[in-house]
């Protein structure tokens, strides 16, 4: 396994404790990163920072859809250290249904999650980033928001969103050294698959060249790399971890 140099960078990885945050909290932290994990469960969050039990791991319990708490937290933490690398990973799939039959809350709630949750941490990290010349941003989208699946279409285009975001606003910061990019998984062995029927995520399978779901160290892999200094040129993009299934 490659070893990726994050020594001296602080990190907030949002939805940090389970699925692909944990990992790449883990990941993060063997690299010689100082991590900040947020979640909205507390409980998810102790059982995390047990699990990781590192002196380089702190974490938060924040709704990323609030954004005067995330203002807040995030005015906290620069009093002490910069922020380097913001990896924009919470995010809810809903449930499954045609668009005519969704719940209008339930949709508010998965755009408020995956898009604005992303625009509220970005517009409050930035300001930090640019102070000091230096960021890496991954926003999690999902190659929904690419394809556009039927019967998911609050988190398809909610991660539509996300990904229309990561472009602008890596245009916007390409004249400074600060990367804002995105990554588009297919479905992943996590417990996000647990909020979906079982004919939806046969149906996804099924879209899948590879033939199997994405495993979550693969994904960790290609967002420590989007996530290091090596990562010198590359902004604004959008990159494909789909197993074939999108292959643009």
């Amino acid at each position: 396994m490659h070893q990726f140099d994050l020594k001296n960078r602080t990190a907030i990885i949002t939805g940090g404790a389970q699925g692909f945050g944990f990992d790449i909290a883990k990941r993060f932290l063997s690299s010689g990163a100082k991590v900040i994990i947020w979640d909205i469960d507390k409980n998810e969050l102790q059982e995390a920072s047990k699990k990781l039990n590192s002196s380089n791991l702190s974490s938060n319990l924040v709704d990323v859809t609030n954004f005067d708490q995330v203002k807040e937290v995030i005015e906290e933490i620069i009093k002490n250290s910069n922020i380097d690398i913001l990896v924009n990973n919470a995010g809810i799939t809903g449930s499954t249904s045609s668009l005519w039959e969704y719940d209008v809350k339930e949709w508010n709630k998965i755009v408020d999650v995956n898009l604005m949750g992303t625009f509220n941490t970005c517009k409050c990290v930035v300001p930090n980033m640019i102070k000091n010349d230096y960021g890496r941003i991954v926003n999690v989208a999902s190659v929904a928001g690419k394809d556009g699946n039927a019967n998911a279409s609050a988190y398809s285009s909610a991660k539509a969103g996300a990904i229309g975001l990561t472009k602008s606003l890596g245009k916007e910061l390409a004249d400074k050294n600060i990367a804002v990019n995105a990554v588009t998984p297919a479905g992943a062995k996590t417990r996000i698959l647990n909020q979906m029927s079982k004919e939806h995520v046969a149906r996804m399978l099924s879209k899948v060249p590879r033939g199997r779901f994405l495993e979550i160290t693969e994904f960790t892999s290609l967002v420590c790399w989007l996530s290091s200094e090596e990562n010198s040129f590359s902004t604004g993009a959008v990159f494909d971890i789909s197993g074939g299934r999108s292959t643009y």
